[in-house]
């Protein structure tokens, strides 16, 4: 029997050690999880706050656009004068939308009219098709007169 007890022995310790690795294994992930779910916390909230930097960035340079386009600062002449063109660009590009889309409209109302013209001319091909598949005699008629 002592045989027996030193193996019973041996395995309570082999379990305990193991046991013993197994919850400082678990508290080092739970650490590291804590750390790590910390940083993507702190990551976002950069990312968020330099979102916020940029668009508030934009709102100060439209409202120092609108405010001071025609007289702006020394340091600000090329880039307003960069503004107004890109501005005057746009409104160029829009009024040649607009003409075009007359021509395209227009144009599309002719395609349209051309299509019902085809379309209401295709039903008698297509009846005429039809009554010569039943009696070739048909044609035959519509030839002689």
């Amino acid at each position: 029997m002592p045989k027996y007890d030193e193996i019973k022995r041996k395995a309570k310790e082999t379990l305990d050690t193991i046991a013993d690795a197994s919850v400082e294994a678990y508290r080092i992930a739970e650490e590291k999880a804590k750390v790590l779910a910390r940083k993507t916390k702190l990551r976002a909230g950069i990312v968020n706050e330099k979102a916020t930097i940029r668009r508030l960035s934009v709102e100060i340079g439209g409202l120092y656009y609108k405010l001071h386009k025609d007289s702006p600062g020394e340091e600000f002449k090329e880039l307003c004068a960069n503004v107004s063109g890109a501005y005057e660009r746009i409104a160029a590009k829009e009024a040649e939308l607009e003409d075009l889309r007359g021509v395209v409209n227009a144009e599309d109302a002719e395609d349209a009219e051309e299509a019902a013209e085809k379309t209401e001319a295709e039903p008698e091909v297509k009846e005429e098709a039809a009554c010569c598949e039943k009696d070739s005699a048909c044609c035959e008629k519509d030839s002689d007169e």
